[in-house]
């Protein structure tokens, strides 16, 4: 049975999500790999819309397991709540797992989050003060906090004073900002801990067992391509390894035990937050597609900037990711468009850049050069296959696979499960040969 990797090919909110959904009834498992709760996944199903944040979509068909793996860091408090959102509204966590290695988010990163993001005025990240970045801190600095350790009272205590000494030093002298307590930060916690000890284990070792029992796991993505620690537009990104990669060091399966890779795009751009964004549109054309897109944080409510599909972007997260195919978001959101622009390179000091260029001054001053074409102006909403969209329609997907160099796999044409098409020849049918009849 296969394994596969999804991760979001632009900057976020592509609708990962929607895509593990659909693809969960064909795996086993479903395993999250990078990231913490500044992530959010939208799932519509029927009249039910679900805010997943740390817990992989995954947990919405019964019976499939869901991992928390290593390489998430994970805010015991806000999980807690997400789990008991769940199960008021019957879903049942029988089947979740937490990864003992998984580093945690104590009550002091978010201050340090906060405290930092408003320092740093102009050259602000634009962070959701969730407190990620400055865990992920701690992490590489050897001084976090895992899982495990919070099974381990002992343990626990002893690492909590020498952390809190030092971010209230930090707090105080640097930021002039609230300060901790142990006792206060141990009681709290400590009942987290007996909240969440039934899940803790060695994810990584269940992960093997199953792989070699025959069964498949799906990867969940967070964040996306151009978000990721190294391969992103650097400083604007998230503090974890959100492409393909990561899917290895955050749960521990090797990459030989992988078999594939799946992107997921939007038919044009978005971007939360501070950082470069060539394709970036303004006025009232941004406002009408951020309108129809409800371009607006899954986490935080913040409204997206949102740009004309990037191709540079595209074939820069095709190489990194290895795409073998890419299911296309949002389709729909287009069809009022009277004319359409791709971005198919940028204009740097008088030369054209067709391949994406990781100096952040270059990106920070690149023009997109644009191809332009005519709107369809008729709805793709209900289409059952690719046959019965707008001819433009098919010419725009064809056009934007040409330029990435990578087939589609599905096209997405509204948030219910059943609003979505299954390309011809698609590569899912190899992996999933099933997912036809789910989707017809």
């Amino acid at each position: 049975m296969p394994n596969i990797v999804v991760v979001g090919t632009q900057w976020g909110d592509e609708g990962k999500g929607k895509v593990v959904d659909i693809l969960t009834p064909h795996v086993n498992v479903v395993a999250r790999f990078a990231g913490g709760n500044n992530a959010g996944h939208t799932v519509v199903v029927g009249r039910e819309k679900y805010v997943l944040h740390t817990v992989p979509s995954g947990i919405l068909h019964p019976g499939c397991r869901s991992v928390i793996g290593c390489g998430v860091v994970v805010d015991p408090g806000s999980l807690i709540e997400e789990m008991e959102s769940l199960v008021q509204r019957g879903v049942t966590l029988d089947h979740l797992f937490i990864s003992k290695n998984a580093h945690l988010i104590m009550p002091y990163h978010p201050a340090l989050d906060r405290a930092s993001e408003a320092k740093l005025g102009k050259r602000r990240i634009g962070t959701t003060g969730k407190g990620v970045g400055p865990a992920y801190v701690d992490k590489a600095a050897r001084v976090g906090i895992r899982m495990a350790d919070l099974l381990n009272e002992a343990l626990f205590r002893e690492k909590l004073e020498l952390n809190v000494a030092q971010k209230n030093r930090l707090l105080r002298e640097i930021y002039d900002a609230q300060t901790f307590s142990v006792e206060e930060i141990l009681n709290q916690y400590l009942r987290y801990a007996g909240w969440l000890a039934p899940y803790i284990t060695d994810t990584a070792l269940l992960l093997s067992r199953w792989i070699d029992s025959g069964y498949s796991v799906l990867f969940e993505g967070a964040q996306a391509t151009m978000l990721d620690i190294d391969h992103g537009t650097y400083p604007y990104i998230t503090s974890s390894s959100t492409t393909a990669g990561g899917a290895s060091t955050g749960t521990g399966v090797p990459p030989t035990r992988i078999h594939g890779v799946l992107g997921v795009s939007k038919a044009y751009t978005t971007r939360v937050g501070g950082g470069p964004f060539p394709s970036e549109m303004s006025g009232p054309l941004a406002e009408a597609i951020r309108a129809r897109g409800h371009e607006y944080g899954a986490t935080t409510g913040r409204p997206r900037r949102c740009g004309w599909f990037d191709a540079v972007i595209g074939r820069y997260a095709a190489r990194i990711n290895g795409l073998d195919t890419v299911a296309l978001t949002k389709l729909d959101v287009l069809d009022q468009c009277e004319s359409l622009k791709v971005c198919v390179g940028y204009r740097y000091r008088g030369e054209i850049l067709t391949e994406f260029p990781e100096d952040e001054n270059v990106v920070a001053a690149a023009e997109p050069v644009y191809e332009e074409s005519e709107g369809w102006r008729a709805p793709t909403a209900g289409a059952k296959n690719e046959a019965d969209l707008p001819a433009k329609a098919r010419r725009y997907l064809e056009r934007l696979e040409e330029l990435i160099g990578v087939p589609f796999c599905l096209i997405s044409t509204g948030a219910q499960r059943d609003e979505t098409i299954l390309c011809e020849d698609s590569p899912l049918l190899r992996w999933y040969p099933s997912v036809r009849s789910s989707l017809v």
